[in-house]
């Protein structure tokens, strides 16, 4: 091998191929289990050659090293002149084992990797701290991978190899926040007030460290913004806001009249925010103005008057029954009904308008129909204001169609226009068919309840015909056990009604005579219970009488049977302290 040919750093020149690979060799083993010290971010990281399966391939390099200094007579002479005073560096074929280089190079990249932080400012009490930010770094694994391998090929030990990273440099400096912790030490410094039309609201220092935003995430500016600031807005709204008020309707007899619409008040919080800033940062003038802006209404006067509701198309009372509970639940579920607007091919929906009829809503316990019979439940009664509103839209003549007759019949009402509700599934519908908007108008008197409904276009006639009761079956019976009552008697509690049905007719027509609807409602009602209390008392028995008095035992008696308490009776037992309650079925409210 030529003078000056150093194979990984070792001189070789001089030697045969036999005793360069030897020595190369040899040299191997002693340093592989020596580590390289590697370093990035001023953190070493040793790693040894047989962690990560390190060989070199010494005779391919030993073949190049001959051939240095090779060819014919004056061109051999002048290369080996040049290697002996200039040297020659061969690296030999090098390998790692792949899986442990990849894992030793995801550990190295875990712990050098850091993130950029941007300096930032930071609020401690009443003062304000700037922190200094921390450029990002992250391992260069495509060239960190090869640079190790070689490290570690070489024959020497004791020098450092410094590990290839790349650096994220951070956007906002310390320098760059200097202003805006002027500024925020200057808001700090002192209370500011709020001021709108004579009324003044101070925010103490603290109140403004609340408020005050300081820059993160790459700003350098500071704000009033964030949760807390939020917050107060949210709060001073409540104060100083007022909702707009849309344009109304108001029943005048058979006529509605518009009530005038209203501007209400808002508060622009981002043109306040910023004038809040500006007097916080300002070291004389520490006040600021509050800056409102008219909030319109959804529904001005013109639009009302667009919606071209002229006249009342029909209207329908019922009169008040049943307890002060009941009558609760009539005048609520009517201030809620009242002021419906329907639009042209719109569905009106009782349930949707009134709402779930609940405690919290003030709704109370009044009577309701259940599995045919009378128990009490919240919003007991809805259900007149519903016949009401079904009787309403029949006499206007628009399409009916949603309605749930009572399973039993209740004679204060117009026979077969009853109606129904249960939250959410049982509702009274019907679809304004009309060209113009309708007003629904409710109104609570001292006798009863009235639903007018307001609207436009053409005049409609209604023609209703009126239902007859025609019995369809006898009073269901139900016979209930009496331990008070001596055994073979009966007490009818309850008379029972018949099972009846009935049906009621309407036809609708327009201006022109044209038939719009022709219907026929038929409508079944269950018979309520006869309620017959049988007897299960045992009569006393009588006293003793003395041995030679004693009566002989009547033989063959027959038992008694009483006549009103068929073969086939159903008897009931009577109810036993702390019984399981029945499970609860779907209530209508009558």
């Amino acid at each position: 091998i030529a003078d000056g040919v150093a194979i990984a750093g070792v001189e070789v020149g001089g030697l045969t191929a036999k005793e360069a690979r030897r020595l190369l060799e040899q040299r191997f083993d002693r340093v592989a289990r020596v580590p390289v010290v590697f370093t990035a971010g001023g953190e070493s990281y040793p790693i040894k050659a047989t962690t990560l399966g390190v060989e070199a391939d010494w005779a391919a390099a030993i073949e190049t090293a001959a051939r240095e200094g090779e060819g014919f007579g004056p061109v051999r002479g002048f290369r080996r002149l040049q290697t002996r005073f200039f040297g020659v560096e061969i690296s030999p074929p090098l390998q790692a084992y792949g899986a442990a280089l990849d894992y030793k190079l995801a550990g190295l990249a875990r712990r050098i990797n850091q993130s950029r932080v941007e300096a930032k400012l930071v609020r401690r009490g009443l003062g304000i701290e700037v922190i200094p930010g921390q450029p990002g770094r992250g391992l260069d694994q495509e060239r960190a991978g090869p640079r190790i391998v070689r490290a570690l090929a070489r024959l020497e030990r004791g020098q450092t190899v410094a590990l290839p990273v790349r650096i994220d440099p951070i956007e906002v400096t310390a320098a760059d926040l200097a202003q805006a912790a002027s500024q925020a030490r200057t808001a700090l410094s002192a209370p500011v007030r709020l001021e709108y039309e004579g009324t003044r609201w101070k925010l103490p220092r603290w109140r403004i460290a609340e408020l005050l935003s300081l820059p993160v995430d790459g700003k350098a500016q500071v704000a009033i913004a964030g949760p807390g600031a939020e917050a107060w807005f949210a709060k001073l709204r409540r104060t100083v806001e007022r909702a707009p008020v849309d344009a109304g309707f108001e029943a005048a007899g058979d006529t509605v009249r518009i009530l005038p619409a209203r501007d209400g008040l808002a508060v622009d919080v981002p043109a306040t925010a910023k004038a809040l800033l500006a007097a916080a940062t300002s070291a004389s003038s520490r006040t600021a103005g509050l800056v409102v802006r008219r909030a319109p209404p959804e529904r001005s006067n013109a639009q009302a008057q667009a919606i071209g509701i002229e006249r009342r198309l029909a209207s329908y009372t019922t009169l008040y029954a049943g307890s002060e509970d009941r009558i609760t639940n009539l005048r609520l579920a009517i201030s809620l009904l009242n002021g419906a607007l329907v639009a042209p091919g719109g569905t009106f929906s009782f349930n949707e308008r009134v709402g779930e009829r609940t405690i919290e809503r003030g709704f109370r316990p009044a009577p309701v129909i259940i599995k045919d019979e009378y128990e009490e439940a919240v919003g007991g009664g809805v259900s007149q204001v519903a016949t009401t509103v079904f009787n309403a839209a029949w006499e206007a003549g628009l399409k009916l169609t949603e309605r749930a007759p009572h399973s039993l019949y209740i004679s204060r009402y117009q026979t077969g226009r009853d109606a129904t509700v249960n939250y959410p599934d049982l509702d009274v519908k019907f679809v304004n068919d009309t060209p113009k908007w309708i007003f629904v108008a409710g109104a609570a008197g001292d006798s009863g309840i009235t639903v007018s409904i307001y609207g436009g276009g053409p005049e409609r006639r209604v023609e209703s015909g009126e239902g007859t009761l025609r019995v369809t079956g006898p009073a269901p019976i139900r016979r209930v056990l009496d331990p008070e009552l001596l055994k073979g008697r009966t007490e009818v509690e309850e008379e029972g009604t018949s099972a009846v049905a009935t049906s009621v007719t309407r036809k609708v027509y327009d201006e022109q005579g044209v038939l719009l609807h022709d219907e026929t409602w038929n409508t079944s009602y269950r018979g309520e219970y006869r309620i017959i209390r049988v007897g299960t008392k045992l009569p006393p028995e009588p006293e003793p009488k003395p041995a030679d008095e004693a009566e002989p035992k009547p033989k063959n008696e027959a038992p008694t049977v009483d006549p009103a308490v068929p073969p086939n009776a159903e008897l009931t037992p009577p109810p036993t302290p702390n019984a399981e309650p029945a499970l609860p079925t779907p209530a209508t409210r009558p």
